[in-house]
């Protein structure tokens, strides 16, 4: 029997797997976790798209529960069966969406069972709804551990859900700084003397990106010397694609705005950017904004979540209160007015992730984390007959 088969194995429970930046780390942590370690599988509640041949670890089992909007109790029985023909050492489920079923692998007799928290929903930016919150709380039991990515979520754990701090663990979030790194490439939008603002991220109301559509034009109307080479670039797409390109019509700014779709790989369209550009209302340690930095791009972004942690304003970007047009269009003025400027914040961002964000250090954490609750819950189980047998 191989290594791999004889490794411990991680089911991922996931809401769907699709372009998104949880979505890219989930991927990037199976292809790179050593093989003799850990083996993988995804479970989607919902479905997965073609995003999921990203994953390129051999082995790895992929399963979509088609779990229809609302509750429905159907998918906890389908789940069960899963759980109970896989039969991995370790649950890691992420976010709300997914919460609940840890009580299903609980009588599944899923030994290890760990929950990360990513960020929260536009709905609810500061986390307070009160049937959400004792949801997390009642669980507390069947979880061994809440994984906040951010220590905004991790004071958000603790001081407001009202989570132990012996069940919270904070790990940083990681990104590999050998395929994001700084470069150029060619865009339609890209050309010599270009002055081109980036984003990454679904097309959705929690990522405001109509706010950094307003900033935009703000910018060109302060700068009317600059117009020609100021470009605006969203790439990613979501319900809301429709609406923004009917705000840019409205706005005529359709010859220097692109809705540059869905991209899989993002590292491309990144190396064109001269900046990059976050408008959220709430977010966790957004993982376009490591990608960015690591590609050596200086960030302007609202002030929200774990953001504060990760950009340090004045030194590797800027930040501004949210729902705010002007103060985002002000600092995006700084920046195109000021070539050193964004070149020091963007060497410094650069500098800041190799140190402290780095994809290896996230996956040590996540393996030493599994293995330390393994050691503790495993003999355990095995002393007990799980109750659906």
């Amino acid at each position: 029997m191989s290594d791999m088969k004889q490794a411990p194995l991680v089911a991922h429970l996931i809401y769907r797997l699709d372009i998104g930046g949880l979505e890219t780390l989930l991927v990037d942590a199976i292809n790179r976790m050593p093989a003799h370690k850990y083996r993988h599988a995804v479970i989607c509640l919902t479905d997965y798209t073609e995003f999921a041949q990203r994953i390129t670890r051999p082995g790895v089992e992929l399963v979509a529960l088609h779990k229809p909007p609302g509750l429905e109790l159907g998918t906890h029985k389908r789940l069960f069966k899963v759980l109970r023909a896989m039969r991995p050492d370790v649950l890691h489920t992420y976010n709300l969406g997914t919460i609940e079923y840890h009580a299903t692998a609980l009588l599944a007799g899923v030994p290890v069972r760990v929950h990360a928290e990513h960020g929260r929903d536009a709905s609810d930016p500061h986390g307070v709804n009160r049937r959400h919150k004792l949801l997390r709380r009642l669980l507390v039991p069947v979880i061994d551990r809440y994984v906040p990515v951010s220590r905004d979520l991790e004071r958000w754990l603790r001081g407001v859900v009202g989570i132990p701090q012996a069940k919270i663990e904070l790990i940083d979030n990681g990104v590999d700084t050998e395929r994001f790194r700084p470069g150029s490439f060619d865009e339609p939008w890209s050309a010599p003397g270009m002055f081109v603002i980036g984003t990454v991220g679904r097309l959705q109301d929690v990522k405001d990106q109509a706010t950094l559509i307003e900033a935009f034009a703000r910018l060109r109307a302060m700068l009317p010397e600059q117009r020609p080479r100021l470009r605006l670039v969203l790439v990613g797409d979501g319900p809301l694609r429709a609406q923004l390109e009917q705000k840019i019509i409205d706005a005529g700014l359709q010859d220097c705005v692109w809705l540059a779709g869905p991209r899989s790989d993002v590292a491309p369209p990144m190396r064109s950017f001269s900046l990059f550009a976050l408008s959220s209302i709430a977010e966790g340690t957004p993982v376009t904004m490591l990608e960015a930095m690591a590609s050596g791009l200086p960030v302007v972004s609202t002030a929200v979540g774990g953001i504060p942690d990760l950009v340090l304003d004045g030194a590797t970007g800027a930040l501004v209160p949210p729902g705010d047009p002007q103060r985002l269009a002000d600092a995006l003025a700084a920046y195109v007015l000021d070539e050193e400027l964004t070149r020091r914040h963007g060497a410094a961002g650069r500098a800041r992730i190799e140190q402290q964000y780095s994809v290896a250090a996230m996956l040590a954490h996540y393996m030493d984390l599994y293995d330390g609750l393994r050691k503790i819950k495993t003999p355990l189980q095995e002393a007990i007959t799980p109750c659906a047998e």
